[in-house]
């Protein structure tokens, strides 16, 4: 009797032992992974996607809004017929791009692609079905596809919406608002112009709640509840005049054609604000299919590519030259009457023509190399280099767009360099640094920093003002230059494609193309930059074109096209020719 006893005590312990140490195993080396998964049968998780900013032009017009995109599924345990059956229903419904721009050209094959992705969409959906559960049948499902599906009397599916970037102005404005991709973890995050420089104003936050509650989905009173504030994304509105950037736009494309250029670029800003009101380069991309293009086509070419101003610099230099005293309107070049020679180098004019006792009207009326030396000396040297960094270049403006350049300038200057960039000639700058410069002269001598927006509006509304970078020039020295630009517009070589009737302050420029350490001989940069109406200046302007084919020289191919931008720019802000502002007063 005893030993039965005692094996049935230790048996008995046995069997406690075996439950103590099993609800150990549950409760402390499983307990955590199984608390969890019991909170996610009885706690809810409600997620609201926020929507991103939109980006609107001046008027409020949009450029950039966000366009509701769905991800489609099906929970299946709930689902009324036959699931195997899905993907012959769904997938032919469904769209599907072809991102092959060869393949996407050629009817045939384009035809082929689209059939084998709809196979390959019919795979991945059975794959899907069978783990069970839920299954995501299709993502980035657009409003008018789900409205197809929705009419074709398929039942039991779930349409959980987002929002995805879309763009009414197609290529429009492209380099300008960049675009929105993909970061390593797979979230929208923006790329380029200001969808990459303002990303942390734009994006958006979602708003996530979460609340235990019983089996028949009514919230605990004595449950947790958890909130994480979301937060649509900041707006915000341009200086970009949207009719401005459609002339603009429209034009260069004209122009491009026109002169057989490879490229161009026009610039638009206002001299005294900073604001840009128009900016377009080409070729271009469709942000909404940036996938579709070569990645070299996203960068913003006039803040991230660099190029030798030409003679368009010498009114820069004519500027610092006035504004130190140096010269005067009544003096004369006493080097002007053949090349100038400096060590091993002979300075020339473009047309072989040399003006003895040249006046600083005729240097810049006729774009005197040699006479822009002689201003230069006048000057010296480090003085021309101190005006060259106070207009700004050699740093970045400051604009508000990824992928800004600074251009950094020669560490060492020797004579040569010193006279070679009194004409525009072995420094490198951007296109925006350049509007900027002549901005200064436009806007009396102060420097204005380029900005594209005006406002980020949110639940407090931020407007940013105009950055005076300081006086360059005097007000004297602005208007002594801009007379000299306004001759070289009335008697330069493009004045037949002059505007009648206005004052317009300009000077054209042809820089020929550095290529692995020397000058090609035929292509060219061709470009004009001006500001009208001269006097009260409205906008000042930048017309870049590379390669030119019909043409070589900026006053046949990069000045008539400015022109042509400008005489639609002026009667777009309704100014009337000088004769009749006379007239009216």
């Amino acid at each position: 009797m005893r030993s039965r006893i005692q094996l049935f005590f230790f048996a008995i312990t046995a069997v406690l032992g075996i439950v103590v140490i099993r609800l150990a195993y549950w409760q402390i080396i499983r307990g955590p992974s199984l608390r969890s998964a019991a909170k996610s049968q009885y706690a809810a998780k409600n997620v609201s996607v926020g929507k991103r900013g939109d980006i609107l032009a001046s008027d409020n017009s949009p450029l950039v809004i966000n366009a509701p995109i769905y991800q489609m599924g099906v929970y299946l345990p709930g689902y009324p017929d036959d699931p195997h059956a899905l993907p012959d229903l769904v997938a032919p419904l469904l769209e599907y791009e072809i991102t092959d721009p060869v393949v996407a050209t050629d009817s045939v094959k384009a035809e082929i692609r689209r059939k084998e992705l709809l196979d390959e969409s019919k795979l991945q959906m059975r794959e899907r079905l069978s783990r069970g559960g839920y299954a995501t049948l299709s993502s980035n499902v657009t409003e008018e596809i789900k409205t197809k599906i929705i009419s074709s009397g398929i039942k039991g599916l779930t349409f959980d919406q987002d929002f995805a970037r879309s763009y009414p102005e197609a290529s429009l404005s492209a380099h300008l608002t960049g675009f929105v991709g993909k970061d390593d973890a797979g979230l929208p995050v923006g790329y380029f112009g200001l969808e990459g420089f303002y990303n942390r104003e734009l994006v958006s936050r979602s708003r996530v709640e979460q609340q235990e509650k019983d089996a028949l989905g009514n919230p605990l009173l004595t449950g947790s509840w958890e909130l994480l504030p979301g937060r649509f994304g900041r707006t915000l509105r341009l200086y970009l005049d949207r009719s401005a950037q459609y002339i603009v736009s429209s034009e260069l494309k004209k122009g491009l054609e026109r002169y057989g250029a490879s490229s161009g670029e026009v610039i638009v800003m206002d001299p005294h604000t900073g604001g840009i009101l128009a900016m377009a380069s080409l070729p271009s991309y469709d942000p909404a299919k940036f996938h579709l293009f070569d990645t070299s086509l996203y960068k913003n070419p006039s803040i991230s590519g660099t190029f030798e101003p030409g003679s368009t610099f010498k009114v820069l230099v004519a500027a610092a030259a006035f504004n130190e005293n140096v010269i005067t309107e009544s003096d004369h070049c006493d080097i002007c009457s053949g090349p100038v020679q400096i060590d091993k180098y002979q300075i020339k004019t473009w047309d072989g023509n040399y003006r003895d006792d040249a006046t600083p009207e005729d240097i810049i009326v006729h774009s005197d190399n040699t006479g822009m030396v002689w201003m230069q000396r006048k000057l010296g040297g480090e003085k021309l280099l101190e005006y060259i960094q106070r207009f700004g270049f050699g740093k970045k403006t400051g604009i508000d767009l990824q992928e800004e350049v600074d251009a950094p300038l020669r560490s060492r200057w020797g004579d040569v360099d010193y006279a070679t960039s009194s004409f525009g000639q072995g420094l490198a700058v951007t296109s925006i640094q350049m509007v900027a410069a002549v901005g200064a002269i436009a806007n009396g001598g102060k420097l204005m920093e380029p900005h594209v927006v005006q406002e980020v509006i949110g639940e407090n509304t931020i407007t940013i003002p105009p950055k005076n970078k300081g006086e360059v020039i005097s007000p004297d020295a602005a208007r002594r230059v801009t007379d000299l630009m306004i001759k070289a517009v009335e008697y330069g070589e493009a004045k037949w494609a002059k505007p009648k009737g206005y004052t317009i302050a300009g000077k054209t420029g042809t820089a020929q193309i550095a290529v692995s350490g020397h000058y090609d001989e035929e292509k060219t940069i061709a470009s004009f930059v001006g500001f009208a109406p001269a006097h009260k200046p409205r906008f000042v302007m930048l017309v870049k074109l590379r390669e030119p084919q019909s043409s070589q020289w900026g006053s046949e191919t990069a000045a008539p096209l400015w022109f042509n931008i400008a005489r639609k720019l002026l009667l777009h802000y309704n100014i009337p020719p000088d004769t009749l502002q006379v007239l009216s007063l």
